[in-house]
């Protein structure tokens, strides 16, 4: 294929992704930012009035960024998942594989629909925070690459999971299981900094807590890790996964049965 026809076909596939979640979304939308939006009320309102100041800001102020970034990395993931496996279950995904779109064509459109879905979430997450909030963005440049770069990084994790994934019971259990206890134990709700030294170094381990801490920075202008750290991580794992992602698809695991 030249250029042209796999622009046109990248083109197809995000149009086809960002139309299926807007179609829907009273489903894809509304729940995330209804759920977020508790989380500002009951943790911030109510719970962060008794805090007071977590890292010299306030406490509401202090997990918004936190609460942001959730919400991104839940929805990009969530969203390839679903699309893909469904694509698999349909039994369309045998199409995609007979035609001369490349891989990478293919990988990058589903990714980049997840993307979109995440930052329209972020986008929604964010106006509302307005409300409960005092937002002051600190570092532009950090906050946007940031959030794209995880959005792209959960959006190719959750490809990987469509991939293996044999049911709809199959498609849960990575977000049950691994990705919503890595969340909590971000630092979303908290500084790590004030974690005993054995359990902060243990936080470490955690990739998602140099992502909130990246996203927070640039915001807030404070992190409790290193940013080049968090530039490192991102970086190391989207093209960890993307290659798994590649190798997965050009050998037809799990979609040739």
């Amino acid at each position: 294929m030249d250029f042209f026809s796999q622009w046109v076909a990248f083109q197809t596939i995000v149009t086809k992704e960002i139309r299926r979640f807007t179609r829907i979304w009273v489903q894809t939308l509304l729940p995330p930012a209804i759920t977020i939006a508790l989380y500002f009320v009951i943790f911030g309102n109510l719970i962060g009035s008794r805090i007071g100041t977590m890292n010299g800001f306030d406490y509401i102020d202090y997990i918004v960024p936190g609460l942001i970034m959730m919400s991104v990395i839940t929805n990009s993931y969530s969203n390839v998942v679903s699309s893909f496996f469904s694509t698999k279950f349909q039994r369309s995904v045998e199409e995609l594989m007979v035609s001369p779109v490349p891989n990478y064509v293919i990988i990058g459109g589903f990714v980049t629909g997840g993307v979109c879905r995440g930052l329209a979430v972020g986008g929604i997450v964010t106006i509302l925070a307005l409300g409960f909030a005092d937002l002051k963005l600190t570092n532009i440049f950090v906050t946007l690459s940031v959030v794209l770069l995880t959005a792209a990084m959960f959006s190719l994790a959750g490809f990987i999971n469509a991939v293996y994934a044999k049911s709809f019971d199959d498609i849960s259990i990575v977000p049950t299981f691994v990705l919503t206890p890595l969340t909590y134990l971000g630092g979303v709700f908290y500084s790590i900094s004030l974690l005993p030294d054995f359990w902060y170094n243990v936080s470490l381990i955690n990739p998602i807590v140099y992502m909130v801490n990246g996203f927070r920075y640039g915001i807030l202008g404070v992190s409790d890790v290193s940013l080049w750290v968090t530039y490192g991580m991102l970086t190391l794992f989207i093209v960890s996964l993307y290659t798994w992602a590649w190798y997965l698809l050009s050998r037809g695991i799990g979609l040739r049965q």
